[in-house]
């Protein structure tokens, strides 16, 4: 056995105690004490690039601009995601503010649910702006956005992962 073999076996290993330790049935998982997410904010580094990159480009509607009330000068801007979800940004004007690292409690990456039909209609539109494309699993597109963060399209519905169920229907 090699030794990325065994250490993909650990791995596999320690995953398994995680899943049986943690990871309850869906008839006995308790519900969520959360309605859902409000909004998860970035940074940006343009607001009207950043604009113009969400609601041109992948048809999330801008519905609120409004100055930070934690930085003066500040932009805080939302765009719609879908079922209530909004994902907003923030600017900084003069501050150095550095390109986007991968750190541990850092962002990876965003994953945003989209009807089949209209995910093959953004991966069209992002290859035709020029925007590299990482096609995975017939059902994702993973690609960076204006200021490098890590953006997902997946064309799951909500409450599914890879055409496995992961929360109730209802849900």
């Amino acid at each position: 056995m090699t030794a990325h073999t065994q250490t993909a076996h650990a791995h596999e290993e320690a995953r398994g105690r995680l899943r049986d330790r943690y990871l309850l049935p869906a008839d006995a998982r308790p519900a969520s004490t959360a309605r859902g997410l409000h909004h998860a904010a970035l940074v940006s580094s343009d607001v009207e690039r950043t604009v113009r990159f969400y609601q041109e480009l992948l048809g999330f509607p801008l519905v609120e601009l409004i100055e930070n009330r934690d930085y003066p000068g500040s932009t805080h801007f939302f765009f719609d995601i879908g079922h209530g979800n909004l994902l907003a940004f923030f600017d900084f004007p003069g501050l150095d503010v550095g390109p986007y690292l991968e750190v541990f409690g850092g962002l990876h990456h965003i994953a945003i649910s989209m009807d089949p039909d209209r995910w093959g209609e953004i991966r069209d539109r992002l290859d035709a702006a020029g925007v590299e494309v990482a096609e995975h699993s017939e059902v994702s597109l993973y690609f960076p956005g204006p200021d490098g963060e890590r953006l997902e399209l997946i064309a799951d519905p909500l409450g599914e992962m890879y055409g496995s169920q992961i929360l109730p229907a209802d849900h």
